[in-house]
């Protein structure tokens, strides 16, 4: 028996010598500047500054951003992207990867829909890990219903003041910008725009929220605005259009999370065969036992089912045919399958796999963060059902 975490993978015609070269390359990267910290970084509730910028140094940071911005875009496809998810997802810190790839969330609205000057002022700094930029959506009474956001901008001569707080912010104790959905209209999704909000303006202020089940090494926080002035070039897209500019951000997003938590699933595999293999009961190997036999194939037959339903989203949106539905339900396929095998690993494994330092303990504690960020199980179902007419 041996499924480590490559040999989990299904084989991909996709895949060639360039997106190994950059698999190769990240592993290098995170083996080295990532990988023998994780644990303390976690345990002490965030990672270092110096981060962002080794990770600009090797294109992590940079990879599928306008070449002009300093990203790099050439030769840079779908392929790279899960590549990428999956090589952060390998080390088992969640919150890791979520604080130093925040960006991803935060920064595509400004590229998508921003003003040209918005992108230079923005993307370079950010790109170089000089500078972070957050995501601002959920509010304390409004998560997946964007719709129902209170979170108001009002027009005042060339500015907006903004007023009202926004919380679960990935990134937000950090962020230099906030990509924020504000209120500018009238009820529903009609009235909704986005607004770049720099976290410098008078009446900004965040509250850290680190009493969190998961996640530890990311800065999650509660942002509050109290007359914050805002001036009107700062709109992210058209006014009262913000609701498109959301909904196209969030399948970037939920692509990403389905592509960790596959690979986070693979993490546990990878960790329960091992201590199969090693540990012994009853005058034999663990792996000898019918029972954990059983637990490790039903682990794989999961992450088959994943890895084909992700390659199938990955090769729509490539032919440019995705449906949002599609990707909801995709995102819901992959956290039923971390949930399943953190908690087979961490059978197998028994007593070691509940003492904190190890990786499934780690993604164990995170496989709930992973079922409701991004839009929660049971709102992607009803995106589904709702995109297919029902």
């Amino acid at each position: 028996m041996s499924l480590d975490f490559d040999s989990a993978r299904l084989p991909n015609p996709h895949i060639n010598e360039d997106h190994d070269a950059w698999r190769d390359h990240l592993r290098r990267f995170i083996d080295r500047e990532i990988m023998p910290h994780a644990d303390d970084w976690d345990e002490a509730g965030h990672i270092p500054d110096e981060l962002w910028p080794k990770a600009a140094e090797v294109g992590l940071l940079g990879m599928g951003y306008p070449e002009e911005f300093g990203g790099t875009t050439e030769g840079i496809d779908v392929w790279h992207q899960w590549i990428t998810n999956e090589e952060l997802a390998r080390i088992g810190v969640g919150g890791i990867t979520a604080s130093l790839m925040v960006h991803g969330i935060g920064l595509p609205p400004v590229i998508n829909w921003g003003s040209q000057a918005l992108k230079e002022q923005v993307a370079p700094p950010v790109l170089r890990g000089e500078k972070n930029i957050s995501l601002g959506i959920t509010e304390p009474g409004a998560g997946s219903d964007v719709a129902q956001l209170t979170t108001t901008a009002v027009r005042d001569g060339d500015d907006f003041i903004v007023n009202g707080s926004k919380t679960y912010i990935t990134g937000g104790m950090r962020a230099d910008w906030v990509s924020t959905a504000v209120r500018t209209g009238g009820e529903g999704g009609r009235g909704v725009s986005m607004l770049l909000i720099p976290t410098d303006a008078p009446g900004f202020s965040r509250t850290a929220l680190d009493r969190k089940q998961g996640w530890w090494a990311s800065d999650t926080a509660t942002l509050h605005f109290d007359n914050v002035r805002v001036p009107a070039t700062n709109l992210i897209g058209e006014e009262n259009q913000g609701f498109l500019v959301i909904m196209t951000n969030f399948n970037g997003e939920r692509m990403a999370m389905a592509t960790q938590m596959e690979a986070m699933a693979r993490v546990c595999l990878e960790e329960a065969v091992s201590w199969a293999q090693e540990r012994r009961t009853f005058g034999k190997r663990l792996a000898d036992h019918q029972v954990i036999r059983h637990k490790i194939a039903q682990m794989k037959q999961k992450l088959n089912a994943t890895q084909a339903y992700i390659r199938v989203c990955y090769e729509a949106i490539q032919a440019g045919t995705a449906a949002p539905g599609d990707i909801a339900m995709l995102k819901v396929q992959a956290s039923e399958t971390v949930e399943f095998c953190a908690r087979e690993a961490m059978q197998i494994l028994g007593g070691i796999g509940y003492m904190r330092g190890s990786r499934v303990e780690r993604i164990y504690r995170e496989v709930r963060v992973n079922a409701i960020g991004g839009g929660s199980e049971e709102i992607m179902r009803d995106l589904a059902a709702r995109q297919y007419g029902l």
